[in-house]
């Protein structure tokens, strides 16, 4: 619950459920004639499949009040009455905003996902006629959350049938060669449905099976040379137990999410480096991005695009100018010039030549560091604002070759995108823009800033597993290390 301890919640989730059951004069919701009716069947049943939604069915007490569903516990009934409406609560608290605070548990993720109070949950509890559906309903409730769901329960009876095959350690296995671990490769990939369990035989490692692991590779998001190397085989050799837990570590980020994203809107996922615009529900653009160094890791927020500015100043920022920039201007005050960055004081440009940069620090840096339009400039020819309080925002670089690698973390947290101009085209062109009014305002190589009419929500996630709308199950590593804190807090409960 937003902004809260687990504590408080709890208390405030407590007196909630009970000024509601004074408001009805303590009128019980799950009992009928002195014994539990049908709908505390119907929870406690619900409550018994929350590992559905990758939650603990345990956290609700569902065990607990499952033996107590055939009334023959008289004296108990009350508190079974008000035990199964705070497990419901809870559950569907959990549902509609997940299990722990984003913000709370990591100070890079930006989400307060919206609450329900107590009272207006069992109001639409109580007036229901179909609880099952009405409990579901506090889900997210969206396709992109409910493909996750299902992913889970293919993991579940992946994980009932054995798992996967592992394949052991040996050399680099390339296409042409053979290997007595062939066999093994081909049959973990049958399992994970990447190859059909016809066309392949023996223990050559070629043909369908090399089209096989290509199609494995890209949905882990790694080179898709065809090679069994060091990288490709820790990810096939990841248990369905590692799998379950990373897709319900997604399953409560995708809790955590507005259901409405807007439309249009744009998606970068920085586990996956790539960014989407979405206009009515279809992707009309995808590009890949460069993200946040796992030292700059790029936060986890939503805002809303504004306006694109072409041919831009780089402002830099304050912990590069004084972390990387300010050594060398100690050195020499001209080490900047070759970039075409220069020094402003109050607004204005100055000889570098005349500062005491010696006795310049991070806590007393009186100076502003530009950097001016042109082909050097670390934002290229375009930005893409949506003005947020991290100073993060879509651009353009020259490092072009780095878009090239299968990851793409490299930059001090903005968000690099290759063909720029492809993005402002679909953009803009929302607005009646055509390409050739941006190939003269690049043409013309003077700052432009171009509002747009109606600003574009943008949002800025990680998630490292996901399903598209073709059904393929994707997964990344987890480079900043966010799952390993999100796994850290849902078992604690902090």
């Amino acid at each position: 619950m937003a902004s809260t301890g687990k504590n408080e919640a709890q208390r405030i989730r407590a007196n909630e459920i009970a000024s509601w059951y004074e408001q009805r004069d303590y009128a019980p919701l799950w009992l009928l004639n002195g014994e539990p009716a049908k709908t505390a069947e119907e929870a406690v049943f619900v409550l018994l499949r929350a590992d559905k939604d990758g939650l603990l069915p345990a956290e609700y007490g569902a065990d607990v009040m499952f033996p107590k569903l055939d009334g023959n516990d008289p004296t108990g009934l009350a508190d079974f009455e008000v035990s199964l409406s705070e497990a419901v609560v809870r559950y569907g608290q959990h549902l509609r905003s997940g299990r722990v605070e984003p913000n709370a548990i990591n100070r890079e993720l930006v989400l307060y996902p919206e609450d329900i109070s107590a009272h207006s949950l069992l109001k639409q509890v109580d007036e229901t006629g179909d609880l099952g559906r009405t409990l579901r309903d506090f889900s997210p409730n969206t396709a992109r959350y409910d493909r996750m769901r299902d992913l889970l329960q293919h993991l579940f009876v992946a994980r009932a049938r054995g798992g996967w095959t592992q394949i052991p350690e040996g050399p680099v296995l390339k296409p042409g060669m053979s290997d007595p671990r062939v066999p093994l490769l081909r049959q973990r990939l049958i399992e994970s449905e990447d190859m059909e369990p016809v066309g392949h035989e023996g223990d050559v490692y070629d043909g369908s099976l090399v089209l096989a692991l290509q199609y494995f590779q890209f949905r882990m998001g790694l080179e898709t040379d065809g090679v069994v190397g060091p990288a490709t085989l820790e990810q096939l050799n990841i248990t369905v137990d590692e799998r379950i837990r990373q897709v319900e570590l997604n399953l409560e980020r995708r809790r955590w999410m507005q259901a409405d994203f807007g439309d249009p809107y744009i998606f970068v996922n920085l586990a996956d480096q790539v960014i989407k615009v979405v206009d009515d529900e279809k992707t009309v653009h995808a590009a890949v991005v460069q993200v946040g160094k796992p030292y700059h890791r790029t936060p986890v927020f939503s805002d809303e695009m504004e306006y694109l500015d072409f041919h831009p100043y780089w402002n830099v920022p304050f912990s590069i100018a004084t972390n990387e920039y300010l050594p060398k201007l100690r050195r020499n005050p001209y080490a900047l010039q070759s970039q075409s960055i220069r020094v402003l004081v109050d607004g204005n440009v100055v000889d570098p030549g005349g500062l005491p940069w010696h006795s310049y620090s991070r806590s007393h840096f009186p100076v502003r560091l530009r950097q001016d339009p042109g082909p050097k400039n670390a934002l290229g020819r375009v930005k893409f604002m949506f003005p947020n309080r991290f100073n993060i925002y879509i651009h353009d670089t020259p490092a072009q070759s780095n878009f090239e690698r299968a990851s793409r973390y490299f930059s001090h947290g903005c968000i690099r995108v290759e063909d720029p101009f492809a993005l402002a085209e679909v953009i803009l062109g929302l607005q009646g823009i055509s390409r050739a009014e941006i190939d003269g305002i690049v043409a013309g190589g003077q700052r432009k800033i171009v509002r747009l009419e109606t600003p574009i929500p943008v949002h800025v996630v990680y998630l490292t597993a996901w399903v598209n709308k073709d059904g393929s199950v994707h997964y990344r590593r987890d480079v900043y290390g966010r799952d390993e804190i999100l796994a850290h807090a849902l078992a604690t409960g902090s």
